[in-house]
């Protein structure tokens, strides 16, 4: 039995309406999914990436939590690895689930498609205050292609905006990369557009290969595998995540 602490990608928040806690309590694993600061509807924006991360280790000391899986999806990886940072005598493996893994220095927009880099600060600063939020269009084909059109509707109404700030922050990840002690997993799922499939700069491929030795589980999926397929996501990260 292993602990699973899931940590959400953009737009989403810790109730997101997918069966993967579900799949995986019923395999005898215990699950947690904190909500990040800034985020689910009604929340305040106002945040940075520290706030992220802050918001992922204090969940972790109220709850009295060790030993324990830490997942990061989509841009979750970038908290995921700073939470490592942090408390890495609590986590036991990191799992990267088709997620950025951040270069030192860099901010996680530099990490994305040069479209989204164009993109993001236009749609924020449309929005009045400060937040992004995904055209249906890009939901559609290059983050849940694997949906019908019905259920990408379904799904994309269960989005809320993100913030711009935590994403356009230069991140120290010097601790992360320094250290190999807290073993690593990278999920890939196949069929996910979100990033270029086989950009070798942008890529996930390219994320993945910046975690040094690490091992690699792949499925077939869009980026929100979670919520097309969440019996197989689990199976997966039942085997990113053992020993």
């Amino acid at each position: 039995m292993s602990v699973f602490v899931l940590v959400h990608g953009s737009w989403h928040d810790g109730s997101s309406s997918d069966d993967v806690p579900g799949y995986l309590r019923e395999r005898g694993h215990e699950v947690h999914r904190p909500t990040v600061a800034g985020h689910g509807a009604g929340a305040p924006r106002e945040v940075t990436h520290d706030g992220w991360v802050a918001s992922i280790t204090d969940y972790v000391d109220r709850h009295d939590l060790a030993g324990f899986v830490l997942v990061g999806h989509s841009w979750g990886g970038s908290v995921i690895a700073r939470v490592a940072e942090r408390v890495p005598d609590k986590v036991r493996r990191l799992v990267f689930l088709n997620a950025f893994v951040p270069a030192n220095g860099t901010r996680v927009l530099d990490n994305a498609p040069a479209a989204y880099q164009e993109l993001f600060p236009i749609l924020a600063a449309q929005s009045g205050d400060n937040t992004v939020m995904l055209p249906f269009e890009v939901w559609r084909d290059a983050f849940i292609g694997d949906a019908d059109l019905a259920r990408a509707r379904e799904t994309y109404e269960m989005l809320t905006p993100e913030p711009l700030v935590p994403t356009v922050e230069k991140l120290d990840l010097t601790k992360f990369y320094a250290s190999a002690d807290v073993p690593r997993s990278y999920v890939l799922c196949g069929e996910d557009s979100a990033l270029p499939p086989g950009d070798p700069e942008h890529g996930y491929l390219a994320n993945a290969r910046r975690l040094g030795t690490f091992r690699l589980v792949t499925l077939e999926g869009s980026h929100e595998v979670m919520l097309t397929n969440p019996a197989l996501l689990a199976n997966k990260l039942e085997l990113a995540g053992r020993d």
